[in-house]
């Protein structure tokens, strides 16, 4: 059997922009929203992000990362927002493409598993290769590095050194890690100025 057409890029972000498989589970949820996927390729990219699901502010703005996780996010990468938000050089592919929503407790709900299971083979298939990727937290990193990171997110980011070729993974830039990042001096010590190097390296 012959390999299929991988879909145009383009055509592919429509077909999920108009996703509603999840209407009900987040009619069902604290905040009771419809889904919106945030949608941020078009095309061929130097650097491929792949991260969790869009929060609540990225929900409201349509615009992935468009918050303080955003803002540490391309601290660390060492670009400004004119480069990380041009898609012909930066694609963003979450593991859900909608808010997950809050719980009865606000908290965050996980990503939906469908919404992966639905839409990353052909999302991938789509990006073709990326000469950078960045595994940004848990569901992202046991996606693509599977056996990998079964020994959680410390253990695979401090495992950065020893990934395939084009691969580096991240904890999420959420400043409720602050905490993550202060125990883990080496983080910032050693992989931030290698992540920024390979960063310049793949947009070149």
């Amino acid at each position: 059997m012959e390999p299929s057409t991988p879909e145009d890029p383009r055509a592919l972000g429509q077909r999920i922009s108009a996703c509603r498989i999840c209407a009900g589970r987040f009619a069902s949820t604290a905040t009771g929203h419809a889904p919106r996927p945030v949608v941020w390729f078009d095309g061929p990219a130097r650097i491929l992000i792949a991260s969790q699901a869009p929060g609540m502010r990225v929900h409201e703005a349509r615009k992935p990362f468009w918050d303080r996780s955003g803002d540490r996010l391309r601290q660390w990468l060492g670009i400004d927002k004119d480069v990380f938000y041009d898609r012909s050089r930066v694609a963003i592919v979450p593991m859900a493409f909608c808010f997950p929503g809050y719980d009865a407790k606000g908290g965050d709900l996980a990503p939906p598993t469908i919404c992966a299971q639905t839409w990353r083979q052909p999302a991938m298939e789509a990006l073709g290769q990326v000469p950078l990727t960045l595994l940004i937290g848990g569901y992202a990193q046991k996606w693509h590095l599977g056996a990998a990171a079964r020994g959680g997110v410390t253990a695979t980011v401090a495992a950065w050194r020893d990934q395939p070729p084009g691969i580096f993974p991240l904890p999420h830039p959420s400043w409720r890690n602050t905490g993550w990042i202060n125990r883990n001096p080496w983080f910032e010590a050693e992989l931030l100025p290698a992540l920024r190097a390979r960063v310049q390296e793949a947009l070149e």
